[in-house]
């Protein structure tokens, strides 16, 4: 009904919905049908729209998330009142903390039954309140169409987040003009705010000319923003050595000579040196999470620092800026970097870049491809083996846990939204639905999904509907018979208590085979390789169990409200697994 863009016709509410996402754009939503979403359902198959059918709402949520930040677009997720709802709402609180633009449209009671505890009625929206950027409940069926785009401008513009869009079943099933034109939401107008004054922009010009040990921290707004060119040449144009945070891994290509590695608490131990004793540093669409400043009090003393940020509300939340520039990171490099005339001759390396350089001493590489083999296949070989036969070009979806920050080691990412993980809420479960949604969004791309035997269990159910959908996925579960982030943290400070750590896991490999999906068993680092191949030859999907050390630990670690220069480092020094630790 490609027609109902631009001219006015009767459609009901049902019709409206999709009509209003076919003019966004919208080609794939994610969803769980029921009784109080059914009408719109049953107007689907007048439309050109593919939907998924998840198996389980929560999998709806991960999947619309990881088709956004896959692609840069809007995922659509849908499910019906009640519980279909509230089982949205882990994956909406995700992509709320993450930064990611999504629309959730949920069914609804009759109006009339609002506040009657009607059969599977909540009140979703004030639920969903806190984890939305905007929400709406909408009762009248010509209210359908300006709502939905009002929820597509706000889910996308600015700080994108998700925006939930609750419709009543009468308001679905009586008719209403739709001008799909008509319809269009105001202009969006950046907050007065939102502005990089003018003065603003010559004290951090000047904070960068006269810093002699900066340092560039790179965010998620590297991506959303498009600054991936902007931040590459205030980096090689003053000579800034660059690191990225989890989410901004990506959004500085890992093989550039300026890029250090990722910051925080299991970042790289250079890096977080350099942070601590850097005159400045320059954070670029990031917003000092927990995780990655260690405890406020003393992190980076010594540094002034420059706030890049496009929301108001992070500035001087958690680290007092020196200066803020508030606004879209791009457009405010496009206006700082006039200001900035190049440091060094062409080729020639700063100091204090030579300085952060010698302190990664031999452990930079992270190049453990030709160590002999001992016997024991540890998970930095699958992350490895697995970069190295991909070339570092495939979209990886993680889990949380230690299989996360192994992934994050190294597996270098040089291009954006290749990484696609659950940072801000650390949401296990995560990662299977996730990669199906990123591979729904870019079929031509190769996605892995790297889950935890712990994690791969609570959405594992998506198998169905990677089979259903015939999607082309490779899947490495990561087991070591434990919870495994949980369990490190049993042995760091619980002396070793592992109270409800060990997990009993299914036959991953006889699971996968039940949903029709081959796959393989890998127990040594020999087997890596073969298997990697076979599942990157495999038409559609393939499973790896790859069966790991047990009781290994990501390192290095800085514990939970610890300074980042107080941190475990693992004992005896094994260059197979962990050579950040000399420095």
């Amino acid at each position: 009904m490609s027609e109902a863009k631009h001219t006015s016709t009767r459609l009901t509410g049902s019709e409206i919905v999709w009509a209003t996402l076919e003019g966004e754009g919208v080609r794939d939503v994610f969803g769980y049908p029921g009784g109080a979403i059914l009408p719109i359902y049953d107007a689907l198959r007048k439309f050109p729209i593919r939907h998924i059918l998840v198996r389980h709402e929560q999998g709806a949520a991960h999947m619309a998330d990881g088709y956004a930040r896959a692609s840069g677009k809007v995922g659509v997720a849908m499910a019906t009142s009640g519980p279909g709802a509230t089982n949205l709402v882990t994956g909406i609180a995700t992509a709320m903390m993450d930064s990611v633009p999504l629309v959730c449209i949920t069914g609804q009671v009759g109006s009339k039954a609002l506040g009657s505890d009607a059969f599977q009625e909540v009140d979703i929206t004030g639920i969903t309140l806190p984890v939305t950027k905007h929400n709406y409940l909408v009762t009248r069926t010509e209210d359908i169409a300006l709502v939905l785009r009002e929820a597509f401008l706000i889910a996308k513009s600015g700080r994108p987040g998700p925006v939930l869009v609750d419709i009543t079943k009468d308001a679905q099933q009586q008719s209403a003009a739709f001008d799909f034109a008509a319809a269009a939401p105001s202009p969006h107008r950046p907050h007065p705010m939102l502005r990089a004054e003018s003065a603003s922009i010559q004290s951090a010009a000047e904070l960068i000319r006269s810093a002699k040990k900066p340092v560039i921290l790179a965010g998620h707004g590297v991506i959303e923003s498009h600054a991936t060119d902007q931040v590459r040449t205030l980096a090689e144009r003053m000579q800034i050595p660059v690191s990225c945070t989890l989410l901004g891994l990506g959004g500085f290509p890992a093989s550039h000579p300026l890029s250090v590695g990722m910051m925080g608490m299991h970042g790289e131990a250079w890096v977080n040196h350099a942070i601590q004793q850097a005159d400045l540093l320059i954070a670029c669409g990031m917003r000092f999470d927990d995780r990655v400043t260690g405890t406020l009090a003393t992190y980076a003393p010594n540094a002034k620092k420059i706030h890049i940020e496009i929301d108001p509300a992070e500035i001087n939340k958690n680290v007092k800026a020196d200066v803020a520039l508030i606004g879209d990171l791009a457009q405010v490099l496009e206006q700082l970097l006039p200001h900035l005339a190049p440091r060094y001759d062409a080729g020639e390396e700063s100091p204090w870049v030579r300085e952060v350089n010698a302190m990664k001493g031999e452990c930079a590489v992270r190049d453990i491809q030709n160590l002999p083999d001992t016997g024991h296949l540890y998970a930095a070989h699958v992350m490895h083996d697995l970069w190295r036969e991909t070339d570092g070009k495939a979209i990886v979806v993680t889990d949380v846990g230690q299989h996360q920050m192994w992934e994050a080691q190294y597996y270098k990412h040089d291009t954006p939204r290749t990484l696609v993980t659950s940072g801000g809420l650390g949401t296990m479960g995560f990662a299977l639905p996730a990669a199906i949604g990123a591979k729904i969004a870019c079929p031509e791309k190769e996605v892995w999904v790297i889950a935890g035997d712990g994690g791969f269990q609570m959405t594992a159910a998506e198998l169905s509907t990677i089979r259903q959908e015939n999607i082309d996925l490779n899947i490495a579960v990561i087991n070591n018979g434990f919870l495994g982030m949980v369990r490190q943290w049993q042995e760091f400070f619980y002396e070793k208590n592992y109270e409800s750590s060990p997990i009993l896991s299914p036959d991953f490999v006889k699971l996968a085979a039940a949903h029709d999906i081959p796959g393989a068993a890998v127990r040594t680092r020999a087997e890596v390789l073969p298997a990697v191949r076979q599942a990157r030859e495999q038409k559609g999907p393939y499973l790896i169990n790859f069966l790991v050390e047990k009781e290994d630990s990501v390192y290095p670690m800085i514990p939970a409200g610890s300074a980042l220069h107080e941190m475990i480092r693992r004992p005896g020094h094994n260059p197979l697994i962990e050579t950040a630790q000399d420095v």
